[in-house]
């Protein structure tokens, strides 16, 4: 199985999971405060990542070699998850998949901004068609509901920076759980001070919900660290967006939340768009390969000349550069 298909399997299946998370977040936030949800829930994916660490064996366990690069993920991952949450409490399901569906635009502007990775013209054309889908969903959102649209855009901004940030620190370690453990411990503590001011009683079925839930994230998180190491950042990102699909199925099941037609239009163009990008990653070993082709054995495409064009390439092992 070559990397770049590792990558893309791994996308799919954090979708179906993450979408599955975000319709318990959904459930949950009708009744309590978001930090009630993620100091529990991030306090135990942090701590399977503990456990799967110790059966995993990595030789670096859970150290990480870009501690600036993976503070700045943790803390975008705990705005994101806050801006979210809220979101879902004002927007339907479909209405939140409207600014997940600008992530590519974003994931574009910042994988060239940070990680220096050459942005194709028909790669960009792409992107930009699958944003001109949004313009068929738009009607799906309702004028009223500004608040939940303004932390939406905050969350999907915020978001995008920490999937970002995952790409870059990929290059450097190899230790996926690590990727995981930090952002979710950073979130269980922060919420856990803000707990004691919002803590409400919760049944035996919120904490099924709530454990069910840390065990889904745990599994979704593991997968797009593990997607993001063979994949570009504006490659995963509209691949993210099937998870639409998901979230529709759950709206209209658990919800009774049923999307206009035009937001369904809209998904396929943006999935249209997704399948060029992802196309596009098959071609480039091809088209990697074709440029090497007449300039003998000995004359290599620097690492970082390949990462600039979106490829992947092995893990340098740079602790110097890592730490910046």
């Amino acid at each position: 199985m070559t990397p770049v298909l590792q990558g893309v399997l791994a996308v799919l299946a954090y979708t179906g999971l993450i979408a599955t998370a975000d319709g318990i977040t959904k459930l949950i936030a009708e009744g309590f405060a978001s930090a009630q949800l993620f100091a529990v829930s991030g306090l135990l994916v942090a701590g399977f990542c503990l456990i799967a660490s110790r059966i995993q064996g990595h030789p670096d366990q859970l150290r990480t070699r870009c501690p600036g690069a993976m503070a700045l993920r943790s803390v975008a991952t705990v705005l994101a998850c806050s801006c979210f949450f809220y979101a879902f409490r004002y927007l339907a399901l479909a209405e939140v998949f409207v600014f997940v569906a600008l992530m590519p635009l974003m994931a574009a502007l910042l994988s060239g901004m940070i990680l220096k990775e050459r942005i194709r013209p028909l790669v960009w054309l792409a992107i930009c068609v699958g944003g001109g889908g949004l313009l068929l969903m738009q009607p799906a959102l309702q004028v009223g509901d500004r608040l939940g649209s303004v932390l939406a855009l905050l969350g999907m901004c915020l978001g995008t920076l920490s999937i970002v940030m995952a790409r870059y620190i990929s290059r450097y370690e190899s230790n996926v759980l690590a990727q995981v453990f930090y952002p979710n411990l950073t979130l269980g503590l922060v919420m856990l001070c803000l707990l004691p001011f919002v803590w409400k009683p919760m049944a035996a079925l919120d904490c099924v919900w709530i454990a069910t839930y840390a065990v889904v994230l745990f599994g979704a998180r593991w997968l797009l660290v593990l997607g993001l190491r063979h994949l570009p950042a504006y490659t995963v990102t509209p691949l993210l967006n099937l998870q639409f699909v998901w979230m529709a199925l759950i709206g209209l099941v658990v919800f009774g939340e049923l999307p206009l037609l035009s937001t369904y239009l809209g998904m396929a163009v943006v999935a249209a768009s997704s399948v060029f990008l992802v196309w596009e990653q098959f071609k480039m070993p091809q088209l990697l390969g074709t440029g090497r082709a007449g300039r003998g054995a000995d004359d290599g495409t620097p690492a970082h000349r390949l990462m600039s064009m979106g490829a992947s390439v092995p893990l340098r092992r740079e602790p110097s550069r890592a730490g910046r």
